[in-house]
């Protein structure tokens, strides 16, 4: 079992090196992250929106980034779990 302050930095890291070239930078949202049944759910989206809020910058598409506590295992949600991640 990871602390979820390791399960951030997971979170960090596996955002960061998903970052394509030429994509702009990315940022989690940690006043919308939680922990649902000891997985680690981190919304994100670029930076430049969750600094500014403008429309914008909002990308399309961000399925969370999600952190099982247990094993410290990160990727991203799927849309068939959105009911899990989602609410």
């Amino acid at each position: 079992m990871i602390s979820e302050a390791d399960g951030r930095l997971i979170a960090e890291s596996f955002l960061s090196a998903s970052r394509m070239h030429g994509e702009p930078e990315l940022a989690i949202n940690w006043n919308a992250a939680r922990v649902k049944e000891g997985i680690l759910i981190g919304p994100y989206n670029s930076a430049q929106y969750l600094a500014t809020r403008s429309i914008e910058y909002h990308l399309l598409d961000c399925w969370p980034i999600l952190v099982d506590l247990s094993s410290g295992e990160a990727r991203f949600g799927k849309l068939e779990e959105m009911p899990f991640w989602g609410e």
